[in-house]
C-alpha cells in the first residue's frame, strides 16, 4: 500500500530502542532526540522577537530530552528557564549526563514556574511513552502544573507525546498538556492519532532520530492518510459503461419511525457509485418512492430476497430490534452467500442474541461491522469505559473474535481485521457528532464493495473519505456546528471523483456516454 506510515506500541519503541543501543557505536538516542525538538522549537515556534522559552524537565528520560534541547537553544542565543520536577540521583545516565551537560554551561534549575516570568513558548518534557496514567495517575502537583502550562495559552512543543497522554491508547484520564505541536521520536504512536490524541497533540512531526525502525521491528499498525487512500480508489470509469457493472447494493432496515436511517444509508450507496441501490424497508407500510431521492427503489424486504443481482447487503440502519427484524438478520446470515455490512441494531441483535454470533463467526462471505463505542461494548460483553480506555485492544477483539473486518468508529476511528492489523484514520472532525452520519458511512462502503473493491480496501477507504468529506466541509461552514448527514454525502462525492478523475473531472468526463 504505497508503504503507509505504520504505528508503534510503547513495548514497539522500546524494543527498537535496544536494538539500537545493541549496535556497535551505538547512536545516543537522547542527544538526538534533544536536538531534533530544538531545531523544530527555532524553526517553527520562535522569532527574533519571540525568543523566551520555558521548558519543563521531568524525572525520566523525557526530563533528558527537555535538558539537551534548552542546551541547543541557550547555545543558540535564545533565553531558557528549566523547571526540573525530578531527583537528578534517580535519573538515568544519560538523563544525568543531559542535566550535568546544562549545568555546565551555566543553566539555571526551578522547582516551580517562576511567578515574574514571562515566555513565549513552552517545551514539555515531564513524561514520556513510559507513562500510563491509568495505571499511575498524575499527582496533584502534577496535574496543576499541566493546568497551569495550559492556561498560559501560549503554543507548546510536546516532547514525544504530550505528558498525561497514554501513548498506546490516546486516553487522558486527568489532564495532558494541549501541544501545538508534538515532536514524536523514532516512530508514530497510536496514542496520538486516536482517542483524547486527537485533542491533545497538535501537529505531529516525526523525528526517526536516523533510525530505520520498519527494518528493526515489523509494523502491524499504519496510519490511514491520503497517500495510503488514494492507492485504493477504484479505476476510472470506461465510456462505455452501463449501471450492471458498479454492482446493486441492497440496504435491509428502516422499521416504522426509522426510514430516515435507510434513507440516507441507500443515498449514501447511490451518490458514492452504486450502479443501483434497493432498500428493502421494515415498516409496514413503507413509501414506494423517495422524492427527494427517487432513483432509490423502495421495496418491502421479503422481495429483496428474490433479487440475484445483488452485490452486497447493508443491515441494519434502522432496522430496530423487534422479533421480525432477529427473523430477517438471521435469514441474511445464514443464507446469503454475498458481503455484508453490519451496522446499528443488527450490531444490537447479535450481541443479544448468541446463536447470530455464531452464525456470523462461521461466514465465508465477508463480514465488516461498524461499531460505536456503545455497540463494541455490547458486542464484547464490556463497557463504553472499557473499550474507549483501550480501543486498540476493542478493535482488535471485535475482529478476532467474529472473524470480521471492523471499524471501531470515534474520534481516530480504528480499522481492525482478522489478520491482527489495523488503521488509525487520520479524517474527520467533530462535526460527524451528529444524526445519521453512521448510517451514510454504511452506505459509501457496500457502494464501494459493490464496485469490486475488496472488504479491506473498501472499509478504508469509505471509512478515511468520510472524515475527509467532513473535513472539506469544515471549511465551507466555518466550523462543525450543525453539520448533517445529508452534506457528508454530497461532499464525499465530489472528493471522489476529484481523486478518481483529477481537478477537471467535468471537463475530462463530459464526452462520456451510459447505457441505461
Amino acid at each position: 500500500m504505497n508503504n503507509p506510515i505504520p504505528l508503534y506500541s510503547t513495548a514497539d519503541i522500546r524494543e527498537i530502542e535496544q536494538l539500537a543501543v545493541a549496535r556497535p557505536n551505538p547512536p545516543n538516542l537522547m542527544e538526538k532526540a534533544g536536538l531534533a525538538a530544538a531545531h523544530i522549537t527555532k524553526d517553527k515556534l520562535l522569532s527574533d522577537d519571540k525568543n523566551k522559552i520555558l521548558v519543563l524537565a521531568g524525572p525520566g528520560n523525557n526530563g533528558g530530552d527537555a535538558f539537551v534541547t534548552a542546551r541547543y537553544l541557550r547555545t543558540w542565543g535564545f533565553q531558557v528557564t528549566t523547571i526540573f520536577t525530578g531527583e537528578p540521583s534517580k535519573l538515568s545516565h544519560d538523563a544525568k549526563q543531559a542535566l550535568q551537560n546544562w549545568l555546565s554551561m551555566g543553566g539555571e534549575l526551578y522547582h516551580d514556574i517562576p511567578s515574574s516570568g514571562s515566555w513565549h513558548v513552552i517545551i514539555d518534557g515531564l513524561f514520556g511513552i513510559g507513562l500510563n496514567p491509568a495505571k499511575s495517575p498524575l499527582d496533584e502537583n502534577y496535574q496543576l502544573l499541566i493546568e497551569a502550562v495550559n492556561n498560559m495559552n501560549l503554543p507548546v512543543l510536546a516532547l514525544d507525546i504530550p505528558s498525561g497522554l497514554n501513548a498506546d491508547n490516546g486516553t487522558a484520564p486527568s489532564t495532558a498538556i494541549k501541544a501545538t505541536i508534538t515532536a514524536t521520536f523514532i516512530g508514530l504512536k497510536p496514542g496520538l492519532v486516536t482517542h483524547d490524541g486527537c485533542e491533545y497533540a497538535g501537529e505531529i512531526i516525526l523525528c526517526d532520530l536516523d533510525l530505520d525502525a520498519i527494518s528493526m521491528k515489523s509494523p502491524q499498525s499504519w496510519l490511514m492518510d491520503e497517500t495510503l487512500i488514494k492507492t485504493l480508489l477504484p479505476a476510472p470509469r470506461p465510456a462505455n459503461s452501463h449501471k450492471g457493472a458498479f454492482g446493486s447494493v441492497g440496504i435491509i432496515g428502516g422499521a416504522s419511525g426509522m426510514i430516515g436511517a435507510a434513507l440516507l444509508a441507500g443515498s449514501g450507496a447511490l451518490k458514492l457509485g452504486a450502479g443501483r441501490v434497493y432498500l428493502g424497508l421494515l415498516a409496514n407500510q413503507p413509501s414506494t418512492v423517495d422524492p427527494a431521492q427517487p432513483e432509490l427503489m423502495l421495496r418491502p424486504v421479503d422481495e429483496l430476497f428474490e433479487l440475484d443481482h445483488l452485490t452486497c447487503l447493508v443491515v441494519g440502519p434502522g432496522l430496530g430490534k423487534e422479533i421480525s427484524a432477529c427473523l430477517c438478520l438471521e435469514k441474511i446470515l445464514q443464507t446469503s452467500s454475498l458481503p455484508l455490512v453490519l451496522d446499528a441494531d443488527a450490531l444490537n441483535l447479535i450481541a443479544h442474541h448468541s446463536e447470530l454470533a455464531s452464525v456470523l463467526r462461521t461466514r465465508h462471505a465477508p463480514s465488516l461491522l461498524t461499531p460505536h463505542a456503545a455497540e463494541a461494548a455490547r458486542l464484547l460483553g464490556t463497557d463504553i469505559a472499557t473499550v474507549q480506555n483501550h480501543r486498540m485492544k476493542a478493535a482488535e477483539d471485535l475482529a478476532r473474535n467474529f472473524n470480521c473486518s471492523v471499524v471501531l468508529k470515534g474520534a481516530g476511528s480504528i480499522c481492525a481485521f482478522p489478520n491482527g492489523h489495523c488503521y488509525l484514520n487520520a479524517s474527520g472532525n467533530p462535526g460527524l457528532s451528529s444524526a445519521g452520519t453512521g448510517d451514510v458511512l454504511s452506505g459509501m462502503t457496500g457502494a464501494l464493495l459493490a464496485q469490486g473493491l475488496t472488504s479491506e480496501n473498501a472499509l478504508l477507504l469509505a471509512v478515511y473519505l468520510h472524515g475527509a468529506a467532513a473535513d472539506a466541509l469544515l471549511e465551507t461552514l466555518a466550523g462543525p456546528i450543525g453539520m448533517t448527514a445529508s452534506e457528508i454525502i454530497d461532499s464525499a462525492r465530489h472528493l471522489l471523483n476529484q481523486w478518481v478523475y483529477g481537478h477537471h473531472a467535468r471537463f475530462r468526463y463530459s464526452h462520456a456516454h451510459s447505457i441505461y
